[in-house]
């Protein structure tokens, strides 16, 4: 099983000849709302990858909640820990680039600044659960959560988005950190880790005993344990938006290894989820099922390269 715990959005997209530079005001090709918020997008992603997924969290008791949460309602994620609090449903205002599908985030974390950990049962905090957290709710949540997960025998995967401190007592209990480029070089810092990607990944690994992940966009990802490092190229794809990638692959990551898959298997549903997500728009919408990650996860997998 998995535990999402994280935020809930509605996000409102515009789609743009090309990202506003500041100060400039640019005309929108077309306007949408589709529901988002790295919580609620990693627990989809999770459960169309075959997992299953409870999601804890809150929205507010405004018209944003019920469209936030239609797609994890109709995906079959348990919403009995997402509570209904008097902040407004969390908002991204999202431009993406027409041209390239790149995009740029504001977010109003809203009913996401009051999310508890107590929310999540007891009774899912078990060895065989694996808590996925992100950093778009406020820290002491996210500590007090994996207080309660590490303590219980649960394994803990951290995606270390977006970029800030991570408190060196959440560090400990993570088992498995993910972060993109950007991430990556926030926590070297602050760390004194390597900055580039491999070396960041094999030196958290050996230091902390766990699994580190870099992702890297349209050049894949590296993962390291222990044991070994493995890298994979992302397949070449039309990206039309590539909001929602990210959480595709860390969902698709997490299902792979709650199942119990190696990590390099794991490493190539996260890259064939992040790149499938690239060729729709939006974040929930675009986030592929598994009979979809399944075919092109298997071709991966035999694309990556183990040092």
């Amino acid at each position: 099983m998995i535990v999402a715990f994280g935020s809930i959005n509605l996000d409102l997209v515009a789609r743009v000849p090309r990202c506003a530079r500041p100060g400039e005001t640019l005309a929108a090709d077309s306007f949408a709302m589709h529901p988002g918020g790295k919580g609620a997008n990693q627990a989809l992603a999770a459960a169309r990858a075959g997992a299953r997924v409870a999601l804890a969290g809150a929205v507010g008791r405004d018209a944003f909640a019920a469209p936030a949460l239609a797609l994890l309602r109709a995906g079959g994620v348990d919403l009995s820990a997402v509570a209904a609090d008097a902040e407004p449903t969390g908002i991204a205002l999202i431009e993406v680039s027409v041209a390239t599908g790149e995009n740029r985030i504001l977010i109003v974390a809203g009913a996401n600044a009051r999310v508890d950990a107590a929310a999540v049962d007891a009774d899912w905090l078990r060895p065989s659960t694996l808590v996925l957290l992100q950093q778009e709710i406020p820290v002491a949540a996210n500590l007090a959560l994996a207080a309660r997960a590490h303590a219980a025998g649960a394994r803990i995967v951290l995606n270390a988005a977006p970029a800030r401190v991570v408190e060196t007592a959440l560090v400990q209990r993570v088992g498995v950190l993910v972060v993109n480029e950007t991430e990556m070089r926030s926590l070297a810092a602050a760390s004194d880790l390597p900055s580039e990607p491999a070396a960041f990944a094999i030196e958290f690994a050996r230091r902390h005993g766990g699994v580190a992940v870099v992702t890297l966009g349209a050049q894949g990802a590296i993962a390291a344990e222990r044991a070994a490092c493995h890298s994979l190229r992302a397949p070449p794809v039309a990206a039309i938006d590539t909001t929602g990638a990210g959480d595709a692959f860390v969902g698709a990551l997490a299902a792979a290894l709650d199942r119990g898959d190696p990590l390099r298997a794991a490493l190539a549903w996260g890259v064939a989820a992040g790149s499938l997500a690239c060729t729709r728009e939006g974040a929930q919408p675009s986030l592929p099922f598994a009979t979809d990650i399944a075919p092109l996860a298997a071709t991966l997998a035999a694309q990556v390269r183990s040092a």
